[in-house]
């Protein structure tokens, strides 16, 4: 197709114009090449962005990439009235979203399980906020929802892939995520 430059290039404008996150299948197509070349491509922008001295870096998010604005500098893109709001979670649904987080697939009823009380408010708002979603069906009767979370847990909470959540005692979980920066 084109040389390495021109191929940054293009994932440069595409990332851009997309706004979101895009699917490495789909920047493969449009550049067409394959995946791992592809990634190989991405994974070498994001350490340039990562070592020079620009206000934008390049994130992955599962498998998906994003151009994002650093972290250092959201006080001044706050000026512009448009960033990004932060989520402000209450407690329980902290301890709710560290849950699903942790053991996702889960249902509600999981869930409540290991909190010892009821969670389908707690449930309800972290789906408004977007940070889980429903990812299917437990077989068994009533055939309860199964919830896990989505990209945008991973970018509210800067991770890249759920193998970044830090690794805990099971038994201790309702005070770890406290410990989860929000973005």
């Amino acid at each position: 197709m084109n040389d390495l430059r021109e191929i940054e290039n293009i994932l440069e404008a595409v990332l851009f114009a997309a706004g979101d996150s895009v699917p490495v299948e789909k920047l493969s197509e449009i550049i067409g090449q394959d995946k791992k070349t592809t990634m190989s491509i991405l994974s070498n922008m994001e350490m340039k962005y990562k070592t020079s001295a620009r206000g934008i870096m390049l994130r992955q998010l599962g498998t998906s990439y994003q151009l994002c604005t650093k972290p250092q500098y959201e006080e001044y893109i706050l000026h512009l009235g448009t960033g990004r709001r932060k989520q402000g979670l209450s407690q329980a649904a902290y301890e709710a979203l560290a849950i699903i987080a942790y053991h996702q697939p889960v249902t509600r009823a999981q869930v409540e399980q290991i909190r010892g009380v009821n969670s389908d408010n707690v449930i309800m708002n972290l789906v408004e906020k977007n940070l889980i979603q429903e990812v299917g069906r437990q077989d068994g009767p009533g055939k309860p929802k199964l919830y896990g979370t989505t990209e945008e847990f991973l970018r509210v909470f800067g991770f890249s892939s759920l193998s970044d959540l830090p690794q805990v005692d099971m038994n201790d979980i309702r005070t770890t995520i406290e410990t989860i920066p929000l973005d």
